[in-house]
């Protein structure tokens, strides 16, 4: 049915190839079966490949882990609008909309990189699932919840890099996604952060936009601060400026192109 579509892929939240976040990006004249579109990330076989597709006042985009849809992808969405602005489809000093099943996002050009306008998820307490201490293999300071996801503060930095959690215990957890995050130690950067989503097919994403939705208020009203600067500590490692704005927050980084080609399916 589809012949000759642009297929990109782009490291985000990196400012050279082979780190950050790898995602896929095709380029549609149109809509397209949301089956056939799985199948594309079944077959790019990345934390996400996105669809982007021309809208009346901008565009329609859709997200797809290598199993299922998404509904909110923020390094994707920073991948398509790269594409965008890197193709002359959109001009530079333009806004790129996106309409999504989140809603309309837009993303900006902003220095030597970009800014992306996203809904904030505040998180809320919760009580911690049976067993998470043991499932983490490190003992939760707080146990909080987003609309989609568990949001785990541990004690220190080094515990969050050094976690080596037990995957298929964590994917029959209610939740799309796990984060584990604690306050930074290192200058420059207010908190880490990982992300692991295995009921999503992902074990470990390496840094995630979306995450940030609810990191970035959470984060905001420990440190009393609305700008941050965040580390996703995956073994690639990302870089996220965040500002929240009542809301909403906006989600700062760069991103490289890795390749591109053309999709014949």
């Amino acid at each position: 049915m589809y012949r000759e579509i642009r297929l990109f892929q782009i490291d985000s939240f990196a400012a050279r190839p082979f780190e950050g976040n790898p995602a896929a990006v095709c380029l549609l004249d149109g809509s397209a079966d949301a089956a056939w579109m799985q199948q594309v990330a079944a077959e790019m076989n990345l934390s996400e490949t996105a669809f982007v597709s021309p809208a009346a006042d901008g565009f329609e985009l859709r997200w797809f882990t290598p199993t299922v849809e998404v509904d909110l992808c923020g390094h994707a969405t920073l991948a398509s609008a790269h594409v965008l602005f890197e193709t002359g489809t959109v001009t530079a000093d333009a806004s790129v909309r996106f309409h999504t099943r989140s809603g309309l996002l837009t993303v900006a050009r902003s220095g030597d990189g970009y800014e992306m306008d996203f809904p904030a998820d505040p998180p809320a307490p919760c009580a911690a699932p049976d067993g998470l201490a043991r499932v983490l293999g490190a003992e939760p300071v707080s146990v909080l919840r987003g609309r989609e996801d568990l949001v785990i503060r541990l004690a220190d930095a080094a515990t969050v890099r050094g976690l080596t959690p037990d995957m298929a215990a964590l994917g029959r957890l209610d939740a799309r996604g796990v984060i584990v995050t604690a306050a930074a130690d290192e200058a420059g950067c207010d908190f880490i952060s990982r992300f692991f989503g295995p009921q999503v097919g992902i074990d470990e994403d390496p840094v995630t936009g979306s995450a940030h939705c609810t990191l970035a208020p959470y984060w905001a009203a420990e440190l009393d601060r609305d700008r941050l600067r965040a580390y996703q500590a995956s073994a690639r490692g990302g870089w996220l400026s965040l500002t929240v704005t009542g809301a909403r927050v906006q989600i700062g980084g760069q991103a490289v192109t890795v390749f591109s080609g053309v999709l014949h399916a």
